[in-house]
């Protein structure tokens, strides 16, 4: 009993309409009323949150004995996500995209979906193959937005990780044109990624890939589409410069004009203490020009091989003759490239390159196509750089050089992490609600003038 006495006196569970209500992110300034206007803010917008909420089979209460979790206590689990959906609901996001979502219980459930479905929204919950315990929700505000389609996938070969698409049109037009043909509509991926960060790549391209084709089966080449969740790593991840170079902006970055070497916030601490700096709300907007898929996860995935050699102490030269391992010629064989990645650990786990992503990388490295890698192939490898003559199946037949077309895309308007300690890199010791800070972004709706060969 003095647990729970203890846990509920926890400012955490106080009520949201206590004094603290001042520090909630963008509370009288730029979320919606429950009018359903946007206070202190003329233009129609758009706000989006994602929170990984911290499942209770995951959430530790006794750090000398792993084995105690909040699933055990209901009381606790109940109280703490009753707060959260006090929160989620007094922010009244547009869209809310949660992480470790615990769907295996079905009052909790009930819970989260009566509560945001009496205040407006749709919800749609993912959970984690092979009866994990956990997934995704996400909550779509039917008042200002429609969901045209849903889609769920599933990765039960990369550690049972989930993603959920949402294809989603604005109610009321973001913007007044005369040109019909402008769609005003949005993707939205909520994720949960692996750890470690690099070993999610597999995922990312998945996802990306699947994209790529949804967009260019509808013919939504010209719509922004947001990526959020819980990326389980931070902006010096491979990962993170694989979607930089696919056009994505991370929202929280660009409204406080940080670089992609700055790292001054963060939003996880794990039950170890460490913090980083892993929650993102990615945007892409339609007039983007990207390196083609293939290219950049190869890229990628070069990358992240030079790393694992690099931490295996082993220069430029060392790196080389690791690769062609026994092979007395001065060149790579196949077979002594999958030995090698084998042996760096970067195939032989779940998540790890499968026999196709391998043989793609092998394609990449191997520009003459003889079969093997002499040295100046090998430096492909090493810096991480790739040819551009593959062949897309994304190229749309309207890609014409010289054509622009007016699209809808967003400029970020702000973005918030709360506790708001954590924007400065600390994570105060009074905050329980989840190890995860809660990211909230605000998009105002703009024009863009897109060549029809960026689409």
């Amino acid at each position: 009993m003095v647990m729970l006495a203890s846990f509920f006196k926890d400012p955490e569970f106080a009520n949201v309409d206590s004094s603290e209500n001042e520090s909630i992110p963008f509370r009288g300034t730029i979320l919606r009323t429950k009018s359903g206007k946007f206070s202190s803010v003329s233009e129609p917008c758009l706000s989006c949150t994602t929170f990984n909420i911290l499942a209770p089979i995951y959430k530790r209460l006794d750090q000398q004995n792993q084995n105690v979790r909040e699933s055990d206590f209901r009381a606790f689990w109940l109280a703490r996500n009753e707060r959260i959906v006090d929160w989620l609901l007094y922010e009244s996001s547009s869209i809310i995209c949660l992480q470790e979502f615990w769907v295996g219980n079905e009052e909790l459930v009930q819970m989260y979906e009566q509560r945001l479905g009496a205040s407006g929204y749709d919800t749609f919950k993912l959970a984690r193959t092979n009866n994990r315990g956990d997934g995704l929700l996400t909550a779509i505000h039917k008042e200002y937005s429609r969901v045209l389609n849903y889609r769920e996938l599933l990765f039960n070969d990369f550690g049972d990780r989930v993603a959920q698409l949402l294809h989603v049109q604005s109610v009321i037009p973001f913007l007044q044109n005369n040109d019909d043909s402008m769609q005003q509509e949005i993707l939205i991926v909520n994720t949960h990624l692996l750890f470690p960060h690099d070993s999610s790549l597999s995922i990312v391209y998945k996802i990306l890939q699947y994209l790529e084709t949804y967009q260019r089966e509808n013919k939504l080449s010209q719509v922004p589409v947001m990526l959020c969740g819980d990326w389980n790593g931070s902006k010096r991840g491979h990962v993170y410069k694989f979607l930089r170079s696919q056009g994505f902006v991370s929202s929280y970055d660009i409204a406080h004009e940080y670089t992609d070497s700055d790292h001054k916030w963060v939003s996880h601490r794990n039950h170890r203490g460490n913090i980083c700096g892993v929650d993102f709300i990615w945007l892409r907007n339609p007039n983007k020009s990207i390196k083609p898929l293939k290219i950049s996860w190869a890229e990628a995935a070069f990358g992240i091989i030079k790393y694992q050699l690099q931490k295996a102490s082993l220069n430029e030269k060392d790196a080389f003759d690791f690769l062609r391992a026994d092979n007395n010629g001065n060149y790579i064989t196949y077979s002594d490239f999958c030995d090698a990645l084998k042996q760096l650990k970067l195939t032989s786990l779940s998540h790890g390159l499968s026999f196709q992503e391998m043989k793609n990388l092998w394609v990449q490295a191997d520009v003459d196509g003889n079969g093997v890698l002499d040295y100046d192939e090998f430096k492909r490898i090493w810096y991480c750089t790739c040819s551009e003559n593959i062949d897309e199946d994304s190229n749309s037949e309207d890609s014409k050089e010289g054509i622009t077309k007016e699209a809808f895309g967003f400029a970020v308007k702000n973005a918030i992490l709360f506790p708001r300690e954590v924007e400065k890199g600390i994570w105060p010791e009074n905050y329980h609600l989840s190890d995860h800070a809660r990211l909230t972004a605000l998009f105002s709706p703009v024009r863009l003038r897109c060549s029809q060969k960026s689409l």
